[in-house]
């Protein structure tokens, strides 16, 4: 793979400037929102005057449209005014919260906490003490950095999955194309191959070597018909499950080592599904060769048909040498493999036909040193 200098710097330039903006952003809220708190503390200062003022007045006194308008319009900064002889008045708080003398002291020390009591004095006679909270405003406008970072970030998780799941497109598209291609190609020399089959029969050839010619023409008619049906809807018709899977069994048998020891039971003798043959027969191939190759070429392999209720459970199990139960998940990602050797596409492609094309499903019903075993759960069609 190639390394392209240019993609990268543009990259690391666009997380730069994004980086850039989020942080003037941040920068300018926090400014913002001293400044606010400037002005409010500088508000609650007046009002603490005209308060002083207010107890200072007499009943005969005429206390002036000023001082009332400054304690009036105040509606939105929750305050308590302690006096010197303690008495306590609260303003924007609930009206039964002056009677909880608790209620009253948590608050003090929370507004206490958020800004610098006020001290009213008048000629070195200290009045009272005001404690005041943020204001509603104030509160919102505190949380508003932390709901812009949560929209960048959901923002920046839905253009990543974006072109996650673009890439991924893409490179299925990929598959799919190199696959049709490799089965075109395979055509070519197959077709020859039948002709030369052909021709070795009309010699008078020993039988036995056309007809076991014969069966890997076939073989290769059945990969060359696996590989065209990637990237598209395959056909699927009603087949006896039972029958299917005991030819793939048959087939997989013959061609094993005589090291593995083969055992096939079913509590059916019939049961009608949905099915793509060449398809289904590629899934039990990879499962019963994965098996094997956990065998390192030597044990057992047991292929059991169990009836579920509305499904057919297709269970292959191996002696080999088990898997963590962490990887369950991981085993049917495209490329994750335990073998030197391969792709790590065969569980993937696994998942793939049996879920997607035959909406059934897979997965890892137990494993240990004992070995593994492997469950295909398919719809009877009934």
């Amino acid at each position: 793979m190639e390394f392209n200098p240019k993609k990268k710097t543009s990259n690391f330039i666009l997380l730069a400037i994004a980086f850039a903006i989020v942080s003037l952003i941040l920068w300018n809220t926090n400014s913002f929102f001293k400044k606010f708190k400037e002005e409010e503390r500088l508000k609650m200062e007046i009002w603490a005057t005209a308060q002083s003022e207010l107890l200072q007045y007499s009943e005969d006194m005429d206390m002036g449209n000023l001082t009332i308008k400054v304690l009036q319009n105040n509606t939105s900064t929750p305050m308590i005014l302690v006096n010197k002889d303690g008495s306590v008045k609260t303003n924007n708080m609930p009206e039964e919260s002056a009677k909880d003398s608790l209620y009253v002291q948590r608050n003090i020390q929370k507004f206490e906490s958020e800004n610098t009591p006020i001290f009213i004095d008048q000629q070195g006679e200290h009045l009272a003490t005001l404690y005041y909270g943020n204001s509603e405003v104030l509160n919102k406008l505190k949380y508003y950095p932390i709901a812009l970072l949560l929209i960048i970030l959901l923002f920046a998780a839905v253009i990543f999955f974006f072109f996650k799941t673009n890439k991924a497109s893409e490179q299925n598209k990929l598959w799919a194309g190199m696959a049709k291609e490799t089965a075109h190609q395979i055509g070519t020399p197959l077709s020859s191959l039948l002709g030369w089959n052909e021709l070795l029969r009309s010699e008078k050839i020993n039988p036995e070597i056309t007809k076991e010619i014969a069966k890997d023409i076939g073989r290769l008619e059945t990969i060359t018909e696996r590989f065209s049906k990637i990237g598209s809807l395959p056909e699927l018709k009603e087949v006896d499950i039972v029958q299917e899977t005991k030819e793939a069994y048959e087939y997989l048998k013959l061609r094993s080592s005589k090291l593995i020891h083969f055992s096939f039971n079913s509590r059916v003798e019939k049961l009608p599904v949905l099915l793509n043959h060449a398809l289904y027969n590629w899934t039990i191939e990879n499962l019963v060769k994965n098996g094997i190759d956990a065998m390192k070429g030597k044990g057992s392999i047991a292929i059991d048909i169990i009836p579920a209720g509305k499904y057919v459970n297709i269970l292959i199990a191996d002696t080999g040498g088990g898997i963590p139960k962490s990887n369950y998940q991981n085993i049917f990602n495209p490329g994750v493999t335990s073998k030197k050797r391969g792709w790590g596409l065969g569980l993937s492609l696994v998942k793939r036909i049996v879920e997607e094309y035959h909406k059934g499903k897979v997965r890892v019903l137990s494993s240990g040193k004992e070995g593994t075993i492997m469950q295909i759960s398919l719809k009877v069609n009934k």
